[in-house]
């Protein structure tokens, strides 16, 4: 089976469609987990379980994740009816067990964005793809890290909270 030569461009306008083929996808993802409703996000499927190594979320503190977490943007508000996951909506249970599902979303969105990065050999020449893979992995990464680093200590605080009220019901 002959399969159809992959297309190619000359090096500017290459770079051009690399740059709009980012931001396409970025878009494009993140439109995509907006629009998941809250009730799928309730819970973590197979892809963002907390793994052993993660300790609850203590694995990303070795990176200094509190130091550079905040200055990294945070587009969390950009469509209408988003949330921002600068502040925490509330520290009760509901305002917690909210931003949590908030953080589903955008590591969803960030995984899915990272996964974009194998359509780039439709156009790239390997070297060039395998850059754009590499790209779509170093800029993704933080945020996923960042989305789990939170993710786990929320989860530490609820689970705190539930015992204390569960001994104060005693």
């Amino acid at each position: 089976m002959i399969g159809l030569p992959p297309l190619r461009f000359a090096p500017v306008p290459n770079v051009v469609i690399d740059v709009a083929a980012w931001a396409l996808f970025h878009a494009a993802t993140g439109y995509a987990v907006h629009r998941l409703p809250l009730r799928r996000l309730q819970h973590d499927g197979w892809l963002l379980r907390p793994r052993r190594f993660e300790e609850d979320g203590r694995f990303y503190e070795r990176f200094a994740i509190r130091r550079w977490k905040d200055a990294l943007p945070e587009a969390g508000g950009l469509f209408p009816g988003g949330m921002s996951k600068r502040q925490l909506t509330g520290t009760d249970p509901c305002g917690l067990g909210r931003f949590r599902a908030e953080t589903r979303r955008a590591e969803l969105g960030h995984w899915w964005a990272m996964a974009c990065g194998p359509l780039f050999v439709l156009w790239n020449p390997p070297a060039v793809a395998a850059v754009m893979v590499a790209y779509g992995v170093v800029v993704n990464a933080p945020f996923i890290a960042i989305q789990r680093f939170n993710r786990l200590r929320i989860g530490r605080i609820l689970a705190r909270q539930s015992r204390s009220s569960s001994s104060d019901d005693a």
